[in-house]
């Protein structure tokens, strides 16, 4: 289930993927890489490394895009992942049988993934202002 949320209306778009069934630890690995880079260079390191969670993340990164694409009217190539950061989610247990009636513990975890994107034209333009004012 992917959920799209905003936070500041003016520069900042949400994307955020709950309940994503893997482990925390294994998508932060991909999100380290990803952090703090422009819209253009993730997806192509997305593309190319060859970690499961890539998909997922791929994904979140792309609908966040399209909603500040769509939703505020911002340009793609001036875009830059603000924020992005992984959550522990639900962890469903189960009982796997084994021998002699015997039952073995399974855990499936799940992560909640969010994707900051911010404008950078709009945050240069926003601190021109400023240093106009002081």
């Amino acid at each position: 289930m992917i959920k799209k949320t905003k936070k500041n209306p003016y520069t900042e778009v949400y994307a955020l993927g709950q309940h994503i069934r893997m482990s925390a630890h294994k998508a932060r690995r991909v999100v380290d890489q990803i952090r703090g880079r422009s819209y253009e260079e993730t997806l192509m390191i997305l593309e190319l490394m060859p970690y499961r969670a890539c998909y997922p993340i791929f994904k979140l990164v792309y609908s966040a895009a399209a909603n500040a694409s769509h939703n505020m009217g911002f340009n793609e190539a001036d875009l830059i992942i603000s924020k992005a950061e992984v959550n522990e989610g639900t962890t469903v247990k189960k009982l796997k049988p084994r021998a002699r009636g015997r039952g073995f513990p399974l855990k499936r975890t799940s992560c909640h993934i969010t994707i900051v994107l911010e404008n950078r034209s709009l945050l240069k333009e926003i601190s021109s202002l400023r240093r106009r004012v002081w």
